[in-house]
């Protein structure tokens, strides 16, 4: 006799568990044993596990998670019964692709309150983390790092310099990165493998510049032993950075000019010209055509070393980048001297946002320097800058936390695109991908005016 039993139906979920099944996060919870006991829909898509093979099974093997260890997020809200919000970390999933999360917990009571288990949520980060990723690799060429729009600029060329052989000349005010820009085009060309060689043009008197870049032979000088190699013989295969040019007398100007043009050159004493394999990049903070004009700096070497000319502009320009280049201090300082700072307090960055950096990129360097040697642990704060900073914040400037961070940098970004695109609003509004209407409204907010484009006569036509 057959079994005529109707079949049983799965249950009807209860409304806790169709919500937890329809959201987007991760759920599950464990017992006091660390077992899953539930494990929902998108716990099983971001961790590439089956419902039915995570149940019953320890969270370690399931998750293989960067917390598992020591920082097990759902083990110290056991212990404490405190809940975590939004801890980050990671997991590796079925498939052993490491997956970025953000973690909450909480602990599990039954109708008597007593503790039972844990549940946790994770949040899937990679879409978030790829864009940064990629906001990072827009922000960043080599070591230099901005997201201003006249640093994009020169982003933007970077590569076609880096490949080019030709002679490079960087302007830019003291302390605005030269030296750096300068190793970012050696590391990106074909001679990344060659030596970087800076010499300072104004550290040394000519004599010693002459045989520093040239080299000597044995007797040239009283005191020359045996034969020195010069910077061009040692940037063999490389580049040679040459520094603070527009310091270089008229003399050794015209041996520069002979190098740069023949790719040859004599050592001091020497009786036979020697091949320069080397590529020249030159910087200075000077005005070099009014130095051509004032007879100070031959023009034929000017024009010999303007063939690519790249100009970094001061941080008072892009001020945008503070919070950029502060978080890379920060870290780069936290490194260096082992030291674990959480940042820079809202009203200290603000501060630094106010300043005019006649110094550059240097001085904020050297402020975070000495904020590092003061602060001990937590962020940085407004006790931990310098005087000359400090000395006019509560009288002379708004330092009202992160909304003036945050005005001060809407500013410079409006500023910079009504410059970009001839004060044309319309323009400006759609680079800044922004409606019309609310450049307007932020416009008169920050103070921001200007003139305004000239509207073109409109046409006749005739009737």
């Amino acid at each position: 006799m057959s079994d005529r039993r109707p079949k049983r139906r799965n249950p009807t979920p209860t409304p806790t568990e169709a919500i937890l099944e329809s959201i987007s996060d991760g759920v599950f919870t464990v017992d006091l044993e660390w077992r899953v006991t539930s494990f929902n829909r998108a716990a099983e898509e971001i961790t590439g596990t089956p419902r039915k093979e995570a149940l019953g099974r320890l969270c370690s093997e399931v998750f293989r998670s960067s917390m598992c260890e020591a920082e097990c997020a759902l083990r110290q809200t056991l212990a404490t019964g405190k809940p975590i919000i939004g801890q980050s970390g990671y997991i590796i999933n079925a498939r052993g692709a490491r997956i970025p999360i953000s973690v909450s917990t909480a602990v599990l009571r039954d109708a008597h309150g007593r503790i039972i288990g844990g549940a946790e949520t994770f949040r899937d980060l990679s879409e978030i983390e790829a864009l940064r990723r990629e906001l990072d690799a827009r922000s960043r060429v080599g070591d230099l790092v901005s997201r201003s729009p006249l640093m994009q600029r020169v982003f933007d060329v970077l590569p076609a310099i880096a490949a080019s052989p030709s002679t490079v000349l960087i302007l830019g005010e003291t302390g605005t990165g030269k030296e750096l820009l300068a190793r970012t085009i050696h590391s990106l060309s074909p001679r990344r493998a060659g030596p970087f060689l800076p010499v300072n043009c104004a550290a040394l008197p000519d004599t010693l510049l002459e045989s520093e870049l040239f080299g000597y032979k044995a007797g040239a000088f009283t005191g020359a032993a045996r034969d020195k190699p010069g910077r061009f013989a040692l940037a063999k295969g490389g580049t040679l950075f040459l520094d603070e040019i527009g310091e270089v007398s008229p003399a050794l100007q015209v041996r520069l000019l002979r190098v740069l043009q023949d790719r040859t050159y004599e050592p001091l004493g020497g009786t036979r010209s020697v091949t320069a394999d080397v590529r020249v990049i030159v910087a200075t903070n000077r005005d070099l055509a009014q130095q051509v004009r004032d007879g100070a700096f031959r023009e034929d070497l000017y024009y010999r070393i303007n063939v690519v000319r790249v100009e970094l502009p001061p941080l008072r320009s892009r001020k945008e980048d503070i919070p950029l280049l502060v978080e890379q201090f920060i870290d780069r300082f936290n490194r260096l001297q082992q030291k674990s700072l959480q940042g820079i307090a809202p009203e200290a960055l603000s501060l630094l946002m106010a300043h005019e950096w006649p110094g550059n990129v240097r001085e904020l360097q050297n402020v975070i320097e000495r904020a590092f040697v003061l602060c001990t642990t937590g962020p940085i704060t407004m006790a931990h800058l310098p005087e000359e900073l400090t000395a006019h914040g509560p009288t002379g400037l708004p330092v009202t936390g992160m909304r003036a961070a945050r005005d001060a940098l809407d500013a410079q970004a409006i500023r910079t695109a009504l410059a970009r695109h001839a004060h044309s609003r319309l323009a400006a509004a759609r680079e800044l991908g922004i409606h019309k209407s609310t450049l307007f409204r932020k416009m008169k907010k920050l103070g921001i005016g200007g003139p305004r484009p000239r509207r073109r006569p409109r046409r006749r036509t005739d009737r």
